[in-house]
């Protein structure tokens, strides 16, 4: 297969060209030629406990023979209520109400309309307006899309979309022209309070973000101090601050919570992917007793919600995930090992300057390639270098998460890896090897055209 051929069908949206999927053990999965695949990217970073893991499959097969699914406005369930109850206890007595949803989509969805209604409950009715971030992704909802600056993911349906305003993105490595790296944070605390101030504070709902950005900017750690910045921002003009974390959070960066790291709890946040670790869909909106408090006083509680909001099964999934993370302690082994592993890839790569940043925190971790590492030039769009990359890979045997248009909208080359938690030494050993095989294979070629 050629080049072209590998870009194109690393992007083609349908499922021409994919192996089939027989069966997954562990960090592996099995095609039915029976070739085997190493997960280092947890699928889209949501295989947080691997595959057919026989505590979590029991668990689903002991609710499933008592009931599956309970309507929540017919009966409350010992899955829900403990999944509630350990969510509360991860996030430090933060967050003891919540919405459970199918999705992490649904989770950001439901997390914009518990903003508005908290507005509404308060007489603040002219708090209809959200602020963004340039090459953000939030979830593939209107309401969520609309929050997002994905270009490629967006343009089908604008017109359709929120007005949204949109500040511009946190990124150490590729900071805003003239604005020094130390002072990152503290200008763009500045930009967001004069959008704050240019479109009417009276009229802001809310400002999400994500801790640490997923596949639009291929994880991208907010600057140390920013999230404390843009909280206080918020804080004085009484605008809400929305964590999304249905990527980063549920232990993806060694603690539960990524916001944790930067020392800021928000008022609302969206969980997801590793919630249930991928075993049942499952996400939350999760939301603080303040706001919980103006819903019951105006509107008798939370209004917006799904048919299987609080799914029986997928709450169980939820219980046994979380159950085994806590009782193994994998979260602290993430965080210690994340660390080492980025230096394993930087070690393994250190010969290709083409391999501009390695970052992350924890277990999700990014590498953006680029053309000219004093420039910090991106490869031309056409090559989809990040593309090629993920498909040489997965031909190797080592499943990655390729993604583009970090630069400009259009441009740039990143690859995340997500491994399991509880990935082994040998596993991860293995996913460093055989993606800078990949890499170095492919920015070679690319060298070259």
């Amino acid at each position: 297969m050629t080049q072209s051929h590998l870009a194109n069908a690393a992007n083609n949206p349908t499922t021409d060209g994919l192996p089939r999927v027989a069966y997954a053990r562990g960090s592996y999965l099995f095609d039915v030629d029976g070739k085997r695949y190493l997960d280092g990217s947890g699928g889209p970073a949501v295989y947080c406990l691997g595959h057919a893991h026989p505590e979590v499959n029991e668990a689903l097969r002991i609710q499933n023979e008592k009931v599956a699914h309970a309507y929540r406005y017919h009966f409350t369930s010992d899955a829900s209520d403990q999944l509630q109850a350990i969510i509360t206890e991860r996030t430090g007595g933060h967050f003891r109400q919540m919405v459970f949803v199918s999705s992490g989509s649904e989770a950001v969805e439901s997390c914009l309309k518990i903003a508005l209604q908290y507005h509404a409950a308060r007489g603040e009715t002219a708090r209809r307006r959200f602020i963004s971030r340039r090459r953000s992704w939030h979830g593939n909802t209107l309401g969520a899309l609309s929050v997002s600056d994905f270009k490629t993911r967006r343009e089908a349906y604008e017109g359709s979309l929120l007005d949204v305003s949109f500040v511009s993105s946190a990124n150490a490595y590729r900071p805003l022209e003239g604005v020094a790296p130390d002072q990152l944070a503290a200008h763009l605390a500045v930009e967001l309070e004069a959008e704050i101030l240019r479109v009417g504070p009276e009229t802001v709902a809310a400002f999400i973000f994500e801790p640490v950005v997923g596949a639009a900017g291929g994880v991208v750690p907010a600057p140390q101090g920013y999230a404390k910045a843009v909280q206080a921002v918020c804080r004085r003009h009484g605008v809400l601050v929305i964590g999304d974390e249905v990527m980063c959070g549920s232990g993806r960066t060694g603690t539960w919570r990524a916001l944790e790291q930067d020392g800021v709890v928000p008022d609302i946040m969206s969980v997801a992917k590793g919630l249930a670790g991928g075993y049942v869909p499952l996400g939350a909106a999760l939301y603080a007793d303040a706001i919980h408090d103006a819903l019951v006083a105006a509107h008798g509680g939370v209004q917006t919600g799904h048919t299987f909001t609080g799914h029986t099964t997928a709450c169980a999934a939820g219980v046994a995930v979380q159950t085994i993370i806590e009782r193994d302690g994998l979260l602290d082994h993430v965080l210690k090992r994340g660390a080492r592993l980025r230096d394993d890839l930087r070690a393994a790569l250190s010969d290709m300057p083409e391999v501009g940043d390695i970052r992350g925190r924890g277990y999700f971790i990014g590498i953006e390639i680029v053309a000219d590492p004093d420039t910090k030039r991106p490869f031309d769009p056409d090559l989809m270098v990040h593309a090629v990359i993920g498909r040489r890979a997965l031909e190797k045997g080592l499943i990655c998460y390729p993604c583009t248009g970090n630069v400009g909208g259009t441009a740039g080359d990143t690859i995340i890896l997500a491994p399991p938690y509880n990935a082994s030494e040998e596993e991860l050993e293995e996913s460093v090897a055989t993606l800078a095989g990949a890499v170095r294979e492919t920015v070679a070629r690319a060298r070259t055209t």
